[in-house]
């Protein structure tokens, strides 16, 4: 039973990846090539942007910055420990190995920018699903 449940969950976790990948690069308007290379190297600076002058965002556009990229990486950290049995040093190290390379793809492609801070909120939603993962485990 725990295989099947285990084959399943890597079939979920397989489709939202690829819904992952479609929006780092497809979907919110990426459907052009930016002209220029986009980044931020410097920890923090976006972050702060929006929330020193929240009152200049649309807020839809805050949701999608900030909340967005930490509750979209949630089902990664339940998934990914389950399905890979990582330990906690393990999946952090894979997932922010993987995520970088992604941000920088994001670059390359021209598809999007390689921002430092999308890479500590996409963290911070994955170690909270991690988190998620071993109260629900403990709990079974």
């Amino acid at each position: 039973m725990k295989t099947l449940l285990r084959g399943i969950t890597a079939i979920l976790m397989m489709f939202y990846l690829f819904v992952l990948v479609y929006w780092m690069f497809v979907g919110f308007d990426r459907t052009e090539i930016n002209s220029s290379f986009s980044y931020n190297l410097t920890p923090f600076s976006t972050i702060k942007q929006y929330f020193y002058y929240y009152d200049h965002f649309d807020p839809k556009i805050w949701i999608i910055n900030i909340l967005g990229n930490i509750v979209v990486f949630i089902p990664f950290g339940i998934f990914g420990p389950y399905v890979l049995r990582f330990n906690v040093i393990k999946f952090i190290f894979s997932f922010i190995l993987s995520i970088t390379c992604l941000e920088f793809l994001q670059l390359l492609l021209k598809r999007g920018s390689f921002d430092v801070d999308d890479i500590i909120l996409n963290t911070t939603g994955a170690v909270i699903g991690f988190i998620i993962y071993k109260i629900v485990k403990r709990s079974f």
